[in-house]
C-alpha cells in the first residue's frame, strides 16, 4: 500500500496526469462541438483533410532527411487527424521559440571567446587533406576550435573512469561544472556529492545542470533545493511541468564534468550506479569515458556556460573562464576537438561527422552504439563503404534496455548484413558506449547515438580526435569487446511475418521513439 501511495504521489505521475487531463478536456470540447450537427462534423473532417494535405506539402518542401519526411508523411496519410496533431506536437526538431532565443543568444555572446585557428588547415592540408577538411567542417559548423596543446585519456568502462573523476574532483581549486542527463542517488553519485559538498564549503564554485526528464524517476521532487542548501548552485534543464508543450522532445543528453578549466570528462557515462556496474539491470553495462586536458577543455567550459546562461537568471561572464593550455613544451599529439550538437542549429553536425568518416574510410570503421535507428543516407553510406572493401563493423547490445527500440534496431540488421556490414551483439549485457573509430587516425566519442532523437532532437556533445594515441585505445577497446560478441548472420535476421510487421510499424514511428 505504501509503494502504491508513493507511486501516485510522485511528481512524474501527477504532472503526467494533469497533462492527460488537458488532452482529455480538449478532446471532450472537440467531441461536443462535433456532436452539434452533421454540418459541423463534415466541416471539421474537411478541415482536417485539408490541413493534413497542406502539412504533407510543407513536410515535403522542408530541408529534412528523406527518410524522416517519408516517416511523417506515412503517419499523416494513415491517420490524418492523429498524425497531424502528432507532427504539430513532436515533428519540428526546433525547440520552442522562447528556449531557442535564449540559447541562440548565448551562442552569439560566447563566439568571441572561441576564436577559430585556421592555421590548423595549413598544417594538415598537404599531409592529410581529409583530416584538414573534416576539422574545417567541424570548426565552422559547430563553432568550436581544434586544439593542439591538449591531451586525452580513454576509459573502456565506467568503473575505470569513475575513480579518476573522483581524484580530479578532489583537486579542484576554483570551480566545478557538471551537466548530466541522468543523476541517481547511489554509490557513484553519493561519492561525488560528498566531494562537491566539501569543495563548496571551501569556496569552490560548484554548479550542476541536470535534465528534468532524465532524472525524474531517480531524484526526489525538491532535490534541486537540497543541493542549493549545501552551497551547490543548480539548474534544471527544461522542467517537466503540467502544460502541453513540444519542448519535452528536446532533452539535454550531454555529459560534462569540468574542473578548473584544466580537466574535462565526457563519454556515455551518467552519474548512476548502473554506469559503473554497481547495479546491473541489463547484464554488464559496457560504457566508456574520456578525460581531456589542456586548452581543449575550454570548448567544454563554453558549452556548459552557454547552457547555464541560457536557463539560469544567474549569468556568468565567459571572459572569467579563460583556456588553460598544457605547457608549450608539452604540446599534445594530433588534434582534439570537443564540440556540441543541438536542435537549435539546422546543421546536423553529429550525423554529418559520422557520414564523413564513413565516406572517407579506407581500411576500416568501427562503431559502438546502443541504438541503431538510422536513415537511408547513413545505411547507404555504410553499405557502399563495405562494398568498396572497407571493414565496417558495429557492436550493439545483447540485452536491451528498451525492448521496442531494440526491436526497431534489429529491423536494420538484414539490409546492413546483406550489404556487407558486420554487426555484433554484446553477449554480457548492454552497450551504452557511443564511439566511432576509423583507420587508426580518426575517432569520435561522446553522447551521440545512432538514432533519430540523438541526431535530431537532443542537445549532445562529443570529442573528435585526430592522430592521437586515444584513437588506438578506442580501436583496441573495440577489438577486445568483439571477443565477447556474437556476429549477426543473415539466417539470424530472418524473423516471422508478425515480427516483421511490428518492425515495419516501429520504423515508421522511429522519429518519435
Amino acid at each position: 500500500m505504501k509503494k502504491l501511495l508513493k507511486f501516485f504521489t510522485q511528481r512524474v505521475f501527477v504532472v503526467t496526469l494533469l497533462i492527460l487531463l488537458q488532452i482529455l478536456w480538449i478532446a471532450f470540447v472537440f467531441l461536443r462541438v462535433v456532436s452539434y450537427s452533421e454540418m459541423v462534423r463534415d466541416g471539421l473532417a474537411a478541415a482536417a483533410r485539408i490541413l493534413s494535405v497542406l502539412l504533407v506539402l510543407f513536410i515535403m518542401n522542408r530541408k529534412d532527411n528523406p527518410a524522416v519526411k517519408l516517416a511523417w508523411v506515412s503517419i499523416i496519410l494513415l491517420f490524418p487527424l492523429f498524425g497531424t496533431l502528432l507532427y504539430l506536437y513532436t515533428g519540428n526538431k526546433q525547440p520552442i521559440i522562447r528556449m531557442r532565443k535564449r540559447l541562440q543568444g548565448t551562442q552569439i555572446e560566447s563566439a568571441k571567446h572561441l576564436p577559430l585557428d585556421f592555421s590548423v588547415y595549413e598544417k594538415l592540408t598537404e599531409s592529410d587533406p581529409q583530416a584538414a577538411t573534416q576539422l574545417y567542417y567541424i570548426e565552422t559548423q559547430s563553432g568550436f576550435p581544434a586544439c593542439r596543446y591538449s591531451d586525452a585519456g580513454y576509459f573502456p568502462s565506467g568503473e575505470l573512469c569513475f575513480p579518476v573523476m573522483l581524484e580530479e574532483l578532489k583537486k579542484a581549486r576554483s570551480y566545478i561544472f557538471l551537466e548530466y542527463f541522468i543523476i541517481e542517488e547511489g554509490v557513484m553519485w553519493n561519492s561525488i556529492l560528498s566531494v562537491l559538498e566539501e569543495k563548496a564549503a571551501q569556496g569552490v564554485d560548484v554548479r550542476i545542470i541536470y535534465d528534468d526528464v532524465g532524472t525524474i524517476f531517480n531524484l526526489p521532487m525538491r532535490y534541486m533545493k537540497s543541493l542549493r542548501e549545501k552551497g551547490i548552485k543548480c539548474e534544471l534543464f527544461n522542467p517537466y511541468i503540467p502544460v502541453i508543450s513540444t519542448a519535452y522532445n528536446n532533452r539535454d543528453h550531454r555529459k560534462l564534468l569540468i574542473i578548473d578549466g584544466a580537466v574535462g570528462f565526457t563519454g556515455g557515462i551518467n552519474l548512476a550506479d548502473e554506469y559503473i556496474n554497481e547495479n546491473q539491470r541489463f547484464g554488464y553495462w559496457k560504457d566508456n569515458g574520456i578525460c581531456i586536458r589542456g586548452d581543449a577543455v575550454h570548448n567544454m567550459t563554453i558549452m556548459f556556460l552557454r547552457m547555464w546562461n541560457g536557463i539560469s537568471k544567474d549569468k556568468l561572464s565567459y571572459g572569467d573562464y579563460p583556456p588553460v593550455p598544457l605547457k608549450k613544451e608539452a604540446e599534445g599529439d594530433g588534434f582534439i576537438l570537443p564540440f556540441s550538437d543541438n536542435p537549435i542549429q539546422r546543421e546536423k553536425v553529429g550525423e554529418s561527422i559520422y557520414l564523413n568518416l564513413i565516406n572517407s574510410a579506407e581500411k576500416y570503421i568501427y562503431f559502438f552504439t546502443p541504438y541503431l535507428i538510422i536513415d537511408n543516407e547513413m545505411a547507404t553510406a555504410m553499405i557502399l563503404a563495405a562494398k568498396k572493401g572497407v571493414d565496417v563493423r558495429i557492436i550493439t547490445p545483447g540485452i536491451p534496455d528498451k525492448k521496442l527500440v531494440f526491436l526497431a534496431t534489429q529491423s536494420y540488421y538484414p539490409q546492413l548484413v546483406e550489404g556487407g556490414v558486420r554487426i555484433f551483439r554484446y553477449r554480457p549485457g548492454f552497450v551504452h558506449s557511443k564511439c566511432a573509430v576509423c583507420d587508426d587516425r580518426y575517432a569520435v566519442t561522446g553522447t551521440i547515438n545512432l538514432d533519430y532523437r540523438s541526431l535530431y532532437l537532443h542537445f549532445e556533445n562529443a570529442v573528435y580526435i585526430y592522430d592521437h594515441p586515444a584513437v588506438e585505445e578506442i580501436r583496441d577497446d573495440f577489438l577486445a569487446t568483439l571477443h565477447l560478441c556474437n556476429e549477426v548472420t543473415e539466417d539470424m535476421c530472418r524473423r516471422s511475418m508478425l515480427v516483421q510487421l511490428l518492425q515495419g510499424v516501429l520504423r515508421i514511428f522511429s522519429p518519435v521513439l
